[in-house]
């Protein structure tokens, strides 16, 4: 990620707890600039694994080399889905579709960076507008530490936590990676700022030379 020191440091992500947007085009313009920058990160890692992979090949390889692509491709249609199927109003099993998420997220951006995913998920239920924020949320971090986090692959791990505390929601990413300098800047952290906001969650933030750790909370009351 970039930012963040060799201490805790809760600069990584503000924490503060927010309010939820109350003017609908807002939320509405939030949605589009991280559907934007999602598919701008989205090229970016798809181009970098083209390439790492044509220059590998042999003559020989290409053929390969083209049908680890159409997997990869295919793999981030499989990503998206998930990611844009948010019109169901009623409360959804929070243990399968995050399930399903991180193994969509391995297989489009982790594994062709050499990266591995653990998850640990816990049952339980959210509404299905709180589960999709969330899971743009999660992807976003993940996405940020296969950038950021490992200018070496060699055991390369991130990990994602979804637990429940007396009703309160905990979602944490981390990696072991070379652990970030300073806060989360641009972009990506203008977004999961707006995205907390819209379901009233808190941001917390630690790196060290162990790596990131982002959690994302949010409170019974939300």
């Amino acid at each position: 990620m970039s930012g963040i020191g060799a201490r805790l440091n809760d600069h990584v992500v503000r924490s503060q707890f927010v309010a939820s947007f109350d003017d609908q085009s807002r939320d509405w313009e939030l949605v589009l600039r991280e559907s934007h920058h999602r598919m701008k990160n989205t090229l970016t890692l798809l181009g970098a694994s083209v390439r790492r992979d044509f220059t590998r090949a042999g003559r020989g390889d290409v053929s390969l080399a083209v049908d680890r692509l159409e997997q990869r491709i295919v793999a981030f249609g499989r990503l998206y889905q998930l990611l844009s199927d948010n019109d169901d109003p009623s409360m959804v099993s929070v243990e399968p579709f995050f399930e399903n998420l991180c193994a969509a997220l391995s297989e489009a951006v982790l594994e062709p960076a050499g990266i591995r995913c653990e998850a640990a998920i816990e049952s339980g239920k959210l509404p299905a507008a709180q589960c999709h924020r969330l899971a743009l949320m999660l992807t976003e971090l993940v996405t940020n530490a296969a950038k950021h986090a490992f200018p070496n692959s060699n055991g390369a791990l991130i990990r994602v936590d979804v637990s429940n505390r007396d009703d309160t929601w905990l979602c944490t990413v981390a990696d072991n990676g070379i652990g970030a300098t300073g806060p989360l800047q641009g972009t990506g952290s203008r977004i999961l700022e707006g995205l907390a906001r819209s379901i009233h969650a808190r941001l917390h933030g630690e790196a060290g030379q162990g790596g990131t750790r982002v959690t994302i909370v949010i409170p019974a009351a939300a």
